[in-house]
């Protein structure tokens, strides 16, 4: 009989051990879509300042076509990207872009005096700080999950349950780049 009572409380310690995992799991899984849902907030911000800052470009610099093409391009592809391998790697695509972008303000001087091209280079700077530490949060949430779903006891059920390890949103060579806010020169 007692081997019974036994027999009974492992399974009851491993059943209160799988939902503990299971919930902590959940929590992490959450914490990483609501990580990511930031970054796509912040991102979204991004493209919608895009255009007006083509615009005002483009009235002082139009015979920079090709310039202000590579903009709008990537923009387009960063907006249909999907998930954080994509969406890294199309936001290092645009990141580049705009960085050409603003450079052409240095050969225009009309263009850097321009008080609306001015505060929309101020938003991205702020937009891109922004980015920045949503980024961090992200990886860090993903850090953490990866690391809940390989320790005890969590990596006895994690693969049965359906969880599986989550890419960090990497910006592959633009990491260094992308590290520094943009610097708005006045």
């Amino acid at each position: 009989m007692s081997t019974g009572w036994i027999v009974l409380g492992v399974i009851v310690v491993l059943a209160f051990l799988a939902f503990g995992a299971y919930n902590r799991l959940v929590a992490l899984s959450q914490r990483v879509g609501q990580a990511f849902a930031d970054i796509d907030v912040q991102l979204k911000q991004r493209h919608d300042l895009i255009p007006n800052l083509v615009e005002t470009v483009k009235g002082y610099a139009a015979h920079e076509r090709g310039t202000l093409d590579d903009v709008v391009k990537a923009r387009n592809t960063a907006l249909s990207a999907q998930g954080p391998a994509q969406v890294s790697a199309a936001e290092a695509q645009l990141s580049g872009a705009l960085g050409r972008l603003i450079a052409l303000s240095e050969a225009y001087p009309d263009l850097k005096a321009n008080a609306n091209f001015q505060q929309l280079q101020s938003e991205l700077s702020d937009i891109e700080n922004k980015l920045a530490a949503s980024r961090r949060f992200f990886n860090n949430a993903v850090q953490e999950y990866n690391t809940g779903i390989q320790q005890m006891p969590a990596v006895l059920f994690a693969g049965m349950l359906g969880f599986t390890r989550k890419d960090f949103f990497d910006l592959g060579e633009n990491r260094v780049q992308m590290d520094q806010a943009p610097a708005v020169k006045f």
